[in-house]
């Protein structure tokens, strides 16, 4: 700040170098990590197909045409149409959304359930981590799949107790990574301190324990979202998932399987669907946890 004449001059403040060092970290990342940039392209791809599918689709999911039944790919319709004469393409992008939905909505219930469950039973251990810990033993004593059967076998066959039952299913993991990371943080000479100083739980948690396990939760969410699409697709294949006429990649698989000769895209391009999203998840996982763990950096 100077003065000119008698009046307080304010100098003006330098551009903001932030978007440059995004911008730069982004492309260090896509340099180092080419898989886990591919990835965050098909999970981007994922997320502007579900946002914007009343735009990309060429017509209503849901809108039959006997006339156009069963008609193999071509320039109308580029992902063919199914035995009611629904386009396929436009099931596809619109099945993006309940992927889309589950996946994002149970992945952070789950993960922050199950992390904030992790940190309040490694910090506070004793009895309370014991019994927590057998609790956690008796639901990942079940599979996965069979778990989210049977919560949405209790619950009902909708999309909400899909996503419910996802989140359980993701609750024990996330705490045992979580809890795991708290047991050798809290044991810093600083978390001493900080108790010394008269700091509460709840102060020592937020302030120096959730700071330090925000990567290992970073690299769970990323996990995550694979295993997730799975278990959406797998529930939904079931008819435990979203119901018909509403297009799910899952019920559009379980549609397919008595056509397999007669209309193979049918089966064809929702298994693409699935496995290049998943592809996408676990290549962008994987490159998000080599990045966030100091132990797997310059390793690969």
């Amino acid at each position: 700040m100077s003065q000119v004449s008698g009046v307080l001059v304010r100098p003006e403040a330098a551009p903001s170098a932030l978007p440059l060092a995004w911008l730069t970290a982004v492309g260090r990342f896509c340099r180092r990590k080419p898989l886990g940039a591919l990835g965050a392209v098909i999970l981007a791809s994922l997320v502007v197909a579900a946002v914007f599918a009343p735009h990309i689709a060429r017509t209503s999911p849901t809108k039959t045409n006997l006339r156009a039944a069963a008609v193999a790919p071509n320039a109308e319709h580029w992902f063919g149409t199914d035995l009611q004469g629904r386009d396929q393409w436009s099931r596809i992008v619109y099945g993006a959304r309940i992927s889309l939905r589950v996946a994002l909505i149970s992945v952070l219930a789950g993960t922050l359930l199950g992390s904030l469950t992790g940190m309040v039973s490694g910090y506070l251990g004793g009895a309370f981590d014991l019994l927590f810990q057998r609790v956690l033993d008796m639901l990942q004593a079940f599979p996965a799949l069979i778990l989210a059967m049977a919560v949405v076998s209790v619950l009902g066959a909708t999309v909400n107790n899909v996503i419910i039952a996802i989140t359980i299913v993701l609750i024990p993991g996330a705490s045992r990574v979580v809890r795991g990371a708290t047991l050798s943080i809290k044991e810093n000479v600083y978390i001493e301190a900080a108790r010394l100083l008269g700091a509460s739980h709840g102060r020592v948690l937020l302030r120096h324990i959730f700071p330090n396990v925000v990567p290992p939760i970073l690299v769970l969410m990323s996990v995550a979202i694979g295993s997730t699409i799975i278990t959406e697709a797998s529930l939904s294949y079931l008819g435990l998932g979203a119901q018909p006429p509403t297009p799910s990649w899952g019920n559009m698989l379980q549609s397919a399987q008595n056509h397999l000769t007669r209309a193979p895209w049918l089966a064809i391009f929702p298994g693409l669907a699935i496995s290049l999203v998943v592809f996408g998840a676990n290549m962008f996982g994987d490159a998000l946890r080599d990045v966030l763990d100091p132990r797997l950096r310059g390793s690969r």
